[in-house]
């Protein structure tokens, strides 16, 4: 089926196609073949009623819109490929003509923008790597610690900043206990912030046994329309005071906390540890910094369609990563107040620029020629397999021969590495301080 094609602005492609009345003819019997199971007419069985009766009494409008469907999709797979469309977008369909004469058609799509790539060697990008000194690794050895820490109750002293109190709790508003407001023998630790803003500091300086009243106000953005703002009143009583007991820092510690016999290992270990964590952290900025800065040099139309893609990309990962967490993201939104579409509206700004920032990718993965060797696949197969503790074969196999996804990804982060190679280190301007900024 012979096919033109009319390029629009806003990176649209019109597609014209026509089927003659014989073509036309064939795809209304498929649709009646499809639907003839709808079609009752008397004198007949429910599925029985032959073509030419149903296109009689009904007329054959009735089988439009299947045999549209049976025209349209394969010539619109077949002029896709014959023009070489890198399409983004579903078809829009409008019908010209229908009828006698067969059909004449549009279908209307958006493809990938052209466009022409700025500077995307030697750019001027700073670079800086994360320090590592004595102090770091003594604030990851405090965090193994505090970890590694045991409760303690104590008896001789009030609560104070830091201390788990166990409590008994039941909230009021004017007077009125309300739901979700009581608790019992609920460890709370006073600083954590995890209470309604006050209600922790007003447990410090109080004694095992105490009975007492806490006031508060809600917050104008809590979660509960009946508690915004509101305040109450919390009847609390204090059963039990805990306080964190560190471990002693010796050798028997680095032996209890990890592989190691000694501290000082132990110390060296972590000290390597985020040597490597800052130079990769280090690496990737700087890549993301290059590839924002290349898309900056270039200017790109992008279609909305493919911003929308993103879009829906974005909310599928963090719905990923929430579900992981046992959290449901449209329970989440409805928590803050806030819908669907207007979560959507506020990933557009970074789905615009995930979209170039790939698009520039890809392009420049075209210009330089960059593949996906045999040797880069095996690699990231087998990387892939330790990360899933599965064998090589296995995950070869679950992916398939030369899985085309996979290849898409080692080109473009290859094609990543190699603009960052290219690019110029700069010293990392200094931030000004507030007494540099009133000088």
């Amino acid at each position: 089926m012979a096919s033109t094609i009319e390029k629009k602005e806003n990176n649209i492609v019109e597609i014209s196609l026509e089927a003659t009345r014989e073509e036309f003819e064939a795809a209304l019997k498929q649709s009646y073949n499809k639907n003839k199971g709808k079609f009752q007419i008397q004198g007949f069985r429910k599925g029985k009623v032959p073509y030419q009766l149903v296109i009689q009494y009904y007329g054959e409008g009735v089988l439009y819109d299947d045999a549209i469907e049976f025209i349209a999709s394969p010539a619109y797979v077949e002029a896709v490929k014959e023009h070489d469309l890198k399409v983004v977008s579903r078809p829009d369909l409008s019908i010209d003509e229908i009828g006698e004469n067969g059909m004449k058609y549009k279908l209307a799509v958006s493809v990938k923008p052209e466009f022409e790539l700025g500077q995307y060697e030697g750019v001027e990008v700073p670079y800086s790597v994360r320090e590592v000194n004595d102090t770091t690794v003594s604030e990851e050895i405090e965090r193994m610690l505090k970890r590694n820490a045991s409760l303690e109750e104590i008896k001789d002293r009030a609560v104070e900043n830091g201390d788990t109190a166990v409590i008994d709790y039941e909230g009021f508003k004017d007077g009125v206990a309300f739901e979700g407001g009581k608790g019992e023998n609920y460890s709370l630790k006073i600083g954590s912030k995890s209470f309604i803003p006050g209600f922790e500091e007003q447990i410090i300086g109080h004694n095992v046994g105490d009975e007492f009243a806490i006031e508060v106000t809600f917050p104008e953005e809590y979660h509960s329309e009946d508690l915004k703002g509101a305040a109450a009143t919390f009847n609390v009583k204090l059963h039990t005071i805990k306080c964190e007991k560190l471990p002693e820092l010796d050798d028997e510690f680095a032996k209890d906390v990890s592989e190691f016999d000694t501290l000082d290992e132990l110390k060296a270990d972590i000290k390597k540890k985020q040597e490597d964590s800052a130079q990769k952290e280090a690496k990737a900025a700087f890549e993301n910094a290059v590839i924002t800065a290349v898309s900056e040099n270039t200017e790109i139309d992008i279609p909305d369609s493919m911003v929308d893609t993103e879009i829906d990309q974005m909310v599928n990962e963090q719905n990923s990563r929430m579900s992981q967490q046992g959290i449901n993201l449209d329970m989440y939104l409805k928590y803050v107040g806030q819908s669907m579409d207007e979560y959507k509206a506020s990933l557009k700004p970074m789905a615009k620029i995930r979209v170039k920032s790939n698009l520039v990718i890809e392009k420049i993965a075209s210009v330089i020629n960059m593949e996906a060797t045999k040797e880069d696949y095996d690699k990231e197969v087998e990387i892939i397999a330790e990360s899933y503790k599965m064998s090589k074969e296995d995950i070869a196999k679950s992916l398939g021969e030369d899985n085309e996804y996979l290849k898409e990804a080692i080109i473009s982060r290859k094609t990543v590495e190699y603009i960052a190679s290219k690019a110029v280190k700069t010293e990392p301007k200094e931030e000004k301080t507030d007494d540099d900024k009133k000088a």
